[in-house]
């Protein structure tokens, strides 16, 4: 079992300044690699407070990287959408180097409206420049005098500097969410799979399907032979931990609400938009503001309690989704400093040891 740190910023800015939230997460991230855990993670969004404050994965990532020597940073993800394959390439085997070889590259193909729109991007292309630039981006890493020509870009004879340490490239690992296309087309391409489980835990039956769906392609695709890639699941989910139950539910259900109100605000934009490629996004919203928020942490799609009910929470996930990797969401609901690190030191010292 591996175990991570995930940030998904959802500061309102009246109440929490980035430069705040930055320095808090910093810390937390200095913490972790002190600790021992493998991951830092930190997703890309736009605009609005969900998200709102990582634009750029990989500049923070780079900061991380200066502070700590040993713990892997990870894009939870990168949006392929809004870059040009050339730009990634090179940022990525910038930070890459300058960390030693410690970078994984998450990719995601972006799901919000409000950003498709602002950078000009049709939603129903998702699909198709997510895969088109990240082949382009895989062999910018590998090969020298790259020539592409795709119908979202286009360039020739071209090497990409600096090049990863890591050799052939970093891990990639690619988030899917409710689509059996991407669950199977990231096994075929022997990626890792980053997993959100659903907010309602009537939903989890389906999420376990798709994560079959993940296994079984990978092994038909890759087999067991000696040097064959190996599948990896990894979940992101919300984690608060206190000495009861009680105190925790009293902390973190007020955060829990605020984190799921940001993200509503959110999903409302698919109120009037569709999209062939996201079928089934335009009742998020409504799902998201009628949700109790004991339901949301009854089977652990939020990972509430007691460092005794945190592990047996863990290790029913694990089971069930047959995760190896768990990247923990210590950030949400705009949580200041102090309270991210109470949680997180009680579960470094009381819960880590019961699932390693």
């Amino acid at each position: 079992m591996k175990h991570g740190i995930s940030l998904l910023p959802d500061c309102r800015p009246a109440a929490r300044p980035a430069q705040e939230y930055y320095t808090d997460v910093l810390r937390l991230s200095r913490l972790a690699d002190e600790a021992g855990l493998n991951y830092v993670k930190i997703t890309e969004h736009y605009l609005k407070e969900y998200g709102g404050y990582c634009p750029s994965p990989l500049t923070f990532l780079a900061a991380v990287a200066a502070r700590t020597s040993r713990i892997r940073l990870m894009t939870g993800c990168v949006l392929p959408a809004f870059h040009h394959p050339i730009q990634l390439a090179a940022h990525t085997g910038m930070v890459d180097a300058l960390s030693g070889g410690r970078l994984e590259v998450g990719f995601a193909r972006a799901w919000l409206p409000y950003e498709f729109a602002a950078f000009g991007v049709p939603m129903d292309e998702s699909r198709d420049r997510f895969t088109d630039t990240i082949a382009a981006v895989r062999r910018l890493w590998t090969e020298e005098k790259v020539t592409v020509d795709s119908r979202f870009f286009s360039f020739r004879d071209v090497t990409s500097l600096p090049a990863p340490v890591q050799r052939p490239h970093p891990p990639v690992w690619g988030a899917a969410v409710r689509s059996r296309q991407s669950f199977a087309w990231l096994a075929e391409q022997g990626f890792g799979l980053l997993v959100t489980p659903p907010p309602r835990s009537e939903d989890l039956a389906g999420v376990r399907d798709l994560v079959d769906v993940y296994l079984d392609t990978f092994a038909d695709v890759h087999g067991d032979a000696p040097g064959a890639p190996r599948p990896r699941i990894a979940v992101s989910i919300p984690l608060y931990v206190a000495e009861t139950d009680d105190e925790a539910y009293r902390v973190a259900d007020p955060l829990l609400r605020e984190y799921l109100a940001v993200w509503a605000e959110a999903a409302e934009a698919w109120m009037n938009t569709a999209s062939k490629d996201y079928p089934t996004y335009s009742q998020m919203a409504l799902t998201l503001r009628n949700l109790d928020i004991a339901d949301f942490r009854s089977l652990g799609t939020a990972v509430v309690g007691s460092p005794a009910t945190v592990v047996e929470r863990a290790l029913r996930l694990r089971e069930f989704l047959s995760v190896d990797t768990f990247l923990w969401q210590v950030d949400f609901g705009g949580q200041d400093g102090p309270t991210m690190e109470r949680s997180f030191r009680l579960f470094t010292e009381e819960v880590l040891p019961h699932l390693r």
